[in-house]
């Protein structure tokens, strides 16, 4: 899959992947017309994301759907390689498979070692006949990322900054995809935006694979333990249309080829249509 399949721009989205199906469906059509590149959708904690993908597909017509992320626990290479032979020709060019590690407290005794974990899970994938150029990685640390470029397609990170972009740009080179998430909250408040971010942060925060990220990004203990106001500041752009469009530009800037918008709100799918829409008005 080349870059300019999945466009400057993508849409992040639990509600698309946990929300009403058909509503799920109609919201992935609307946002393919609003001009979004791909549809992100989460597969963490369980083994059925890529039913889910192959319902997205159907949903629409050219944009790519992607997985941020296929837990490799949860599925076998063989699997997820049998799984995207039986698409047609058409819909093996729109999809991205982002493959993950989860976290140790999710995953519980079996969760080790991830990098050799991963490596073996691409190997499978090799010997299964999956393209790479259909695979990133949700990559963080320096580690994990020269992996994603040196076996994948690129890097998916979640829950970032544009100076870990500048970072992992320098790690994967010029030609790898670099596409990371980036939280976006359509309010104005202080309050209220960091009240919503918080919320969203609240399970990542007990994670260490994300406060690690933070802690090198520079961020003290305090602040990652606090969810201080900065870390609030920092992963997700909110206070107007105008601040949301700069941070976008600071990732395309840092390196970034596509950014996926995650909307953090509380009004399920028919809220998640309007934002797109104010999104795609000022961004695409």
């Amino acid at each position: 899959m080349s870059k300019s399949q999945l466009g400057r721009i993508g849409l992040w989205s639990m509600e698309l992947r946990y929300g009403d199906k058909h509503e799920a469906a109609e919201a992935a059509a609307e946002i393919e017309d609003l001009g979004f590149g791909a549809l992100w959708i989460p597969g963490g904690i369980d083994d059925a994301v890529l039913s889910d993908v192959t319902a997205l597909l159907s949903a629409t017509r050219h944009m790519t759907v992607a997985t941020g992320i296929l837990n490799i626990w949860k599925h076998a290479p063989k699997d997820v390689a049998a799984w995207f032979d039986a698409l047609a020709v058409s819909e093996k060019k729109r999809v991205m498979l982002g493959l993950g590690v989860s976290h140790g407290a999710i995953i519980g005794d079996a969760w080790n070692k991830p990098l050799a974990a991963i490596e073996a899970f691409l190997d499978g994938l090799d010997d299964s006949g999956m393209p790479r150029d259909n695979l990133c990685l949700a990559a963080l640390g320096p580690k994990m990322l020269a992996l994603a470029g040196n076996r994948t397609a690129g890097a998916h990170p979640y829950l970032v900054t544009p100076e870990h972009t500048s970072s992992a740009r320098k790690i994967l080179g010029a030609d790898k995809l670099l596409a990371p998430e980036q939280g976006v909250i359509l309010e104005s408040d202080p309050r209220k935006a960091r009240e919503l971010a918080r919320e969203a942060l609240k399970l990542y925060a007990t994670l260490p694979n994300y406060t690690n990220n933070w802690l090198r990004l520079g961020f003290s203990r305090q602040e990652v333990d606090d969810i201080s106001d900065g870390l609030v500041d920092a992963l997700f752009a909110w206070g107007g249309m105008e601040k949301i469009v700069e941070r976008v530009k600071a990732h395309h800037d840092a390196g970034a080829d596509h950014v996926c918008l995650q909307v953090i709100h509380s009004d399920g799918i028919s809220g998640l249509r309007s934002a797109c829409r104010e999104l795609a008005g000022a961004l695409i």
